[in-house]
Formats: C-alpha cells, structure tokens, sequence
C-alpha cells in the first residue's frame, strides 16, 4: 500500500481510505461486528484512513475497530455552521470512536464561498480546537469546484475532500475539467486532498478498472475514499491500489452487484428529500410520491436522513 502525507497535516495515510457511508444505517446497515469485520480486512490490508461523518451513524463500526488498530486515521464531518453545533458534532466525534482527540473534522458539503463565510464561525472554533489537539487538522467536503476554489485560499483548511470520477458524475456546478484544475489549484496551495465518489456512488463499478486508472493516475491526490461493504471489495480495491490484477471470479461478483435508491411505497410526498437532494435526482411524481432519476443519483443516501417515514433506502 502506498502511504503518503496529507498535505502538510504530518498525517500519514494510504492511498486507499475506507469509505463507512455504505456500511451504516443509511445504506448497508450492518450489525457492528459485520461492518468491524470490513473495516478489519481493509486495515489488515494495510488500509489506515477511514472516512466517516456525523450523518452516517458509523462511528460505532470505528470505534471497534480501533480496539485492535489505535493508530488508524479517523476522518469525520458535520454541517456545523457556528460554535454550538460545532462542538456538539465535535464531542459526539469524540465520543463515538473513544478517543480524546480525531484526525480530521470536516465542514460537510460547502458549496462556495458563501457558503464557507456563512460557517466562519464552526471553522474559527475548530481553529482554536486544533491548536488544543483535540483535532489534527480541518476542512472540508465538496461536490462543488466553487468550494474547492475557494477552500484552497483558506489558510485555516488544511484538508479538501472534493467529488471526482473519470466522468464527472455528482459534480455540481461545473464539468471534470473545471474540477481537475479546481483540485491542482488546491494541490499547489499545499491542501490535503482525499477523493470521494471515484465509482460515481456506484454507477462506473462495471467499469471498475477504468474508473480506477483514472483516480489513480490523477496526480492531485493524497488518498481516495471508496465506500466496501463487503471484504471481497476491499480485497479487489486494495489489490487495485497496490497494482495487482484482481482475482476475476471475485471481481465479476463485484462488478455485477447492481446497488440502487429505492423509495418505499408508504412514502407520504412531503418533498423534504426533494430539497435536499443536491443533484436534483428526486422528483414527486403522478403518485404523489418521490421517484428518482437513477442518471442523476450518486447513491449518497443523503436524502433518507431527512425522511422522516423512513421510506428511503440505498439498496
């Protein structure tokens, strides 16, 4: 596995980063010992970056896991937006995995700088939390090239964690293009940069090798978030990481794993996953109900948190 510094954190971290979203409530739901056991492999793999958030309700995966890999580097995120959530999101971090401090603390999805000035005060507080060691380093995530423009002019962010895949699914406000140079423009300002989304939230795993040729040749990378729910996908992605040719009856069993949001048909229409769906995938349809746009959804599953029916569900 190859291990390099996020930016100038001093944070050591493979190239492959352990994507939790899809083990967690909002997608997989695995018990706590089944989604340990994933984050197991991976780390004996020689994975030590994991990728969470306060949305995903998977920090008790992580901190089982941290019983038998203490060292492992621990990302997580919130939508903090002053003091009081800031350090809410932040001790429940902390709480979550049993630890005093956490690697990484995210400002989760900042669309630009407006967005950024509008959370000038979670990310001062952070600030101040970081020279306490309670966090190593802060940033934020993206599917915005407005917002890694506009993080890389940020001295106090340290870390981007901006959407990219080969054929630019899930970027918002712009095209592959504007996002590469978005990314080397935070690269050459000394930002930590991890991927998300090189599968497209699924949708490029039949292409899988292709997809990961081009992550992995994109030069501005530090680490690349893949979402695993199962240990044969770790074992694939991390033989892909290392250079090695998967094994091809595990790989097909991989590639042909079809994953897709699925609305259950109590779902009342309130439209609440409507706004909050970034990549405009959701729409009420002749039923009264939501349907999706399986084009334009990136299986993030973001919209079930808001369901209040519980009607949502990436499959």
């Amino acid at each position: 596995m190859i291990y390099s510094e996020l930016g100038k954190t001093g944070i050591k971290v493979s190239k492959l980063c352990f994507g939790s979203l899809t083990l967690g409530p909002l997608q997989k739901n695995l018990s706590v010992e089944e989604g340990a056991a994933v984050i197991r492999r991976a780390a004996e793999m020689g994975v030590n970056f994991i990728d969470t958030a306060d949305l995903y309700g998977t920090y008790p995966y992580i901190r089982e896991i941290l019983k038998d890999f203490p060292d492992m580097v621990v990302s997580s995120k919130s939508y903090a937006y002053d003091i009081k959530t800031a350090e809410e999101t932040l001790n429940r971090a902390l709480a979550g995995i049993s630890r005093d401090y956490i690697d990484c603390f995210l400002l989760h999805e900042q669309e630009g700088p407006l967005t950024l000035k509008g959370h000038w005060e979670a990310i001062e507080y952070l600030s101040r939390c970081k020279n306490k060691g309670l966090v190593r380093a802060i940033g934020i995530s993206t599917h915005h090239v407005a917002g890694v423009r506009a993080a890389a002019e940020i001295p106090e962010i340290d870390i981007i964690h901006p959407i990219i895949n080969y054929r630019g699914v899930g970027i918002v406000d712009g095209d592959l293009e504007d996002m590469e140079q978005a990314i080397s423009l935070a690269w050459s300002k000394g930002k930590g940069i991890y991927a998300m989304k090189a599968l497209g939230g699924g949708h490029l795993i039949p292409d899988l090798q292709k997809a990961f040729d081009y992550i992995l040749n994109f030069p501005y990378l530090h680490s690349v978030a893949v979402g695993m729910q199962m240990t044969e996908e770790v074992e694939i992605n991390v033989d892909i990481f290392n250079g090695i040719i998967p094994n091809k009856d595990k790989l097909d069993s991989v590639r042909y794993y079809e994953r897709k949001l699925f609305i259950q048909d109590w779902c009342t229409g309130c439209g609440r996953c409507i706004r909050r769906c970034q990549q405009g995938a959701l729409i009420i349809g002749e039923d009264g109900k939501s349907q999706v746009d399986g084009n334009k959804c990136i299986l993030c599953g973001y919209c079930g948190s808001v369901c209040k029916e519980l009607a949502i569900k990436v499959i």
